[in-house]
């Protein structure tokens, strides 16, 4: 059921997937330079600088943070799995195999995010949607079989990153009371900093000027542009929804990987990037409607006035221009085709509504 709004969630989506897939060849390259967390510490100290500008252009200092504790305990839980560990596991992971293997690993990502999704987070998938899933799936396990074995450990790390990459997409997409440029703000910050001062004590030193602001500039645009576009689809789409678009990110780090690092780009390899583009396909073709109601709530995140969820008024001149701002929503009842984004959470009793 694509719309307008949808169709530019997807689009965001999309975009970081490309960002985000650039960053497995780049990291490749600068882990001969550095020791494993001190680049993690300066990709994320990076993607502060890449979302640094929207944050101040947009935010006054005042409103910096408007959020409760739900908010704060959302953005914690999502910093030490997304912010520190998962790209701690990745990095590892590369010091022992191959960019494209890697890249193409990290397919998993989707899979934990609809497992958890579905049996932890109770975000509701059409009959589509599972087949997206399970088309997706087998995507992954042809890759994993067709890339021979360059190592168990790197596999199992790989995988613990994309759990822990899982647990925080759904974190970040229930995050509303901070905008996603000011949540990638506050994860490059702490799980940047953690993670740098760390690797500097173990590597005793961080390295020379240019190869550092090489990582500073990737973290920037891979890790600080991606996320926090990545994260306006997840509100927009649902977690797992922007996850089977930002599932495309490993395709474009092999992409990447062939032309940067000279790897081969095999049969099995671009058999199943045609199965994942036939899988977004099917997701994004489904119809969910049904009668569903929305119970009072107040929240912060970007928004267009003109959809049914935001008719409300404006007592402050300054919102007109403003579309992240608090704002109060009636209860409503009505039926309309949706995605479970921050407006759709709601429990589905009839399994069979929607195709």
């Amino acid at each position: 059921m694509p719309t307008r709004r949808s169709a530019k969630f997807f689009l965001s989506g999309l975009s970081a997937a490309i960002l985000f897939g650039a960053a497995t060849p780049a990291s490749k390259l600068l882990l001969t330079e550095f020791h494993p967390q001190v680049l993690a510490g300066l990709l994320y100290l990076g993607a502060v600088l890449g979302v640094l500008p929207a944050v101040v252009r947009k935010t006054a200092a005042r409103r910096m943070w408007r959020a409760d504790r739900r908010t704060l305990g959302l953005l914690v839980a999502a910093i030490v799995t997304g912010g520190i560990v998962g790209p701690l596991l990745l990095l590892i992971a590369l010091q022992r195999a191959s960019a494209g293997s890697v890249s193409l690993w990290l397919n998993l990502e989707f899979v934990a995010t609809i497992l958890l999704g579905h049996f932890i987070f109770r975000e509701y998938l059409t009959a589509r949607g599972w087949i997206a899933a399970a088309g997706t799936l087998l995507a992954a396990v042809l890759l994993a079989g067709g890339e021979g074995a360059p190592g168990l450990p790197a596999i199992l790390l790989v995988a613990g990153a994309c759990l822990c990459w899982g647990l925080d997409n759904h974190l970040t997409a229930l995050i509303d009371g901070i905008s996603p440029a000011q949540t990638t703000l506050w994860k490059g910050l702490v799980a940047g900093g953690f993670n740098l001062t760390l690797g500097v004590l173990r590597a005793d030193g961080i390295g020379s000027p240019g190869p550092v602001v090489g990582a500073l500039f990737v973290g920037a645009v891979a890790y600080g542009l991606s996320v926090a576009m990545y994260i306006a689809a997840a509100q927009g789409l649902g977690a797992s929804r922007s996850q089977m678009v930002f599932s495309t990110a490993p395709f474009f780090g092999l992409l990447l990987s062939v032309a940067l690092l000279g790897e081969p780009l095999t049969g099995t390899q671009a058999g199943a990037a045609l199965l994942t583009a036939a899988s977004l396909a099917v997701v994004f073709s489904e119809k969910h409607r049904h009668f569903h109601r929305h119970a009072a709530h107040a929240h912060r995140h970007p928004h267009d006035h003109e959809d049914r969820h935001h008719a409300h008024d404006h007592t402050d001149a300054r919102h007109l221009g403003d579309p992240t701002h608090w704002h109060e929503h009636e209860p409503v009842e009505h039926e309309h085709a949706h995605w479970p984004d921050l407006h759709h959470r709601h429990q589905h009793p009839d399994d069979d509504k929607g195709d």
